[in-house]
């Protein structure tokens, strides 16, 4: 988001203008009236990236317009990144600018925070890191109190951990989640919490058990799984797997298994297309699970259409949306065999035309 967009003032009216847009484009399907969830106005972004500019020993954040790389726009102030972000960034930058083996080739600056109050600093470079660098670097993070990695091409320095863990309350549960660096994680916590609260809400206690595709670490597996009997829960990204199990392990929480899969792997599985040894972990054969319930969130491309026929045999399809194009797409398919149950509308980024949407839809009765 540029800094023009930044407007506190409007942020209801721009949320009540794209809720509007996309209901009338869902419209064709019957949907209900959608429960609309809004985001804080300021300090909800709790992942941030920009480059950095160097003009002589000056060094700035910087940001481009959409198709406009030859025109950077200077970032002095960040209101809607996070408490942690927001409160380094000035320090971060006058660091930086004083310390020839930290801005040295420094091409990009992420941050990765978290409610609970973490901070997580990738610097990105077009240069090899030495031990110059490493001992400024380990400086730098004391000085700031964060975690910090610096990465270049082959090369990743992780002076901490290469994660931070969120906590986070949902309903009466709190939960712990390791979120390492480079893996999809929801960027507003406010919003992401209230997805889950959401799914929970609608979501009655029943020991048959849950598909989820594309989990992630587990944002919603954590949760959902005290609803359900056992959860299956896949996710391709080797190190959100891996993140996942930890989590799960961390929460106590023994009835979810996890398998390093694709959608389309999953759906392949299932109707016993093909055997995959990724599976072979499980601690008891597919055919034994008593799945009435997916969960889908996919990206922004949305479900293909082997999983939009797996949907189909489905009781009841939980779909969290980052897309509305695909999603209209995708539920004139999954209207032929469910009706819309539930529609919700997140604001996951306010000042912005994106819009986050939660389908529940229920099979139809014959």
């Amino acid at each position: 988001m540029l800094a023009d967009q930044y407007q506190p003032d409007l942020c209801d009216v721009l949320f009540d203008a794209k809720t509007d847009s996309v209901k009338r484009e869902l419209s064709p399907f019957s949907p209900p009236e959608p429960t609309l969830f809004r985001s804080p106005k300021n300090a909800y972004r709790l992942r941030a990236e920009f480059r950095m500019w160097h003009d002589g020993d000056q060094l700035d954040y910087v940001m481009f317009p959409p198709g406009q790389r030859d025109k950077p726009l200077i970032v002095d102030t960040f209101p809607i990144a996070g408490p942690e972000i927001t409160a380094r960034m000035a320090p971060l930058r006058e660091r930086l600018a004083s310390s020839l083996a930290l801005r040295q080739k420094l091409f990009q600056v992420e941050f990765l925070s978290t409610l609970s109050g973490e901070l997580l600093i990738s610097l990105i470079y077009h240069r090899p890191l030495d031990a110059a660098w490493e001992s400024e670097a380990r400086a730098l993070a004391e000085h700031l109190g964060c975690k910090l990695i610096g990465r270049s091409r082959k090369q990743k320095l992780v002076l901490h951990e290469e994660w931070v863990e969120e906590r986070l309350e949902v309903g009466d549960k709190h939960y712990r989640y390791r979120q390492p660096e480079q893996c999809f994680t929801q960027p507003n916590g406010h919003i992401n919490r209230m997805m889950m609260e959401w799914l929970m809400a609608n979501c009655e206690p029943t020991d048959s058990d849950l598909l989820e595709l594309y989990c992630g670490i587990g944002n919603f597996t954590l949760p959902l799984s005290a609803r359900f009997g056992r959860v299956l829960a896949t996710e391709l990204s080797k190190k959100a797997t891996e993140a996942a199990q930890w989590n799960a392990v961390a929460n106590g929480i023994e009835n979810i298994e996890f398998a390093r899969l694709s959608a389309e792997d999953m759906t392949s599985a299932l109707a016993n297309v093909r055997h995959f040894r990724r599976l072979e972990h499980l601690t008891q054969p597919l055919t034994c699970y008593r799945f009435s319930t997916l969960l889908v969130d996919p990206p922004r491309a949305g479900l293909d259409p082997a999983t939009l026929k797996l949907a189909a045999g489905f009781e009841r399809v939980l779909y969290i949306s980052c897309n509305p194009d695909t999603l209209r797409d995708n539920l004139a398919e999954l209207t032929g065999t469910h009706i819309i149950e539930r529609l919700a509308f997140f604001d996951q980024f306010p000042y912005t035309s994106h819009l986050e949407s939660g389908v529940i839809l229920k099979r139809r009765t014959q």
